[in-house]
């Protein structure tokens, strides 16, 4: 059964995932220790990713994929023909910059999905992005959760903007579409729905 979740309309279902992920290749780079522990040098801006992992990116000839973020912006201009007819959409990284992404596509509504890939749930980042993509920058098409997304996530992740959800392999999709309806009237404003909630209800005097 597929693990994806998309909401049409408010209403979470079940759908049947049709784009693919295109994936970096593994790094050759020796793993870089700081007491003992794999750092995550990503979080200082250090390149984390090699031109020989971007060139040697596999993106399918045909049907609809989602590429990371350096292979789109390296590999652009042999993809503009794609791009143009909707079959290619991006991913990024928490740690990486909308704005590179907003340079080297500025109309971001001709992408048909964005994706944001969480690596591992360490922090809020996942939320900020989302929250831009749709305030800031104003995308309106599909946003969409990948990598470590867990049940307890969804609820808030839909609440920030994101329309679709890729749960883990190892989850089910079917428990999960319970945590959308976790809350019945969220008291902040967030993107889903601006006002808080003292102002959407008229209270006696």
């Amino acid at each position: 059964m597929s693990n994806l979740i998309q909401l049409n309309n408010n209403t979470a279902q079940i759908a049947e995932n049709a784009w693919v992920t295109a994936q970096l290749p593994a790094s050759n780079v020796e793993e870089r220790k700081q007491a003992g522990k794999v750092v995550l040098f990503k979080l200082t801006g250090e390149e984390t990713i090699t031109d020989t992992q971007i060139a040697d990116t596999v993106i399918p000839a045909s049907g609809k994929v989602i590429v990371p973020l350096s292979v789109f912006i390296a590999r652009k201009e042999l993809l503009l023909s794609r791009i143009t007819n909707g079959e290619i959409g991006v991913w990024l990284d928490t740690h990486e910059l909308l704005a590179d992404l907003v340079s080297c596509q500025p109309d971001l509504n001709a992408l048909p999905i964005i994706a944001v890939h969480l690596e591992r749930f360490a922090d809020g980042r996942i939320f900020s992005l989302s929250t831009l993509l749709r305030t800031r920058y104003g995308f309106k098409n599909e946003l969409r959760a990948i990598g470590d997304v867990l049940r307890d996530q969804l609820f808030f992740l839909k609440r920030s903007g994101f329309s679709s959800f890729l749960l883990r392999a190892d989850r089910s999709a079917t428990e999960a579409l319970a945590s959308l309806s976790d809350f019945t009237v969220p008291y902040q404003g967030a993107v889903d729905e601006p006002r808080p909630v003292f102002t959407r209800y008229n209270r006696p005097i």
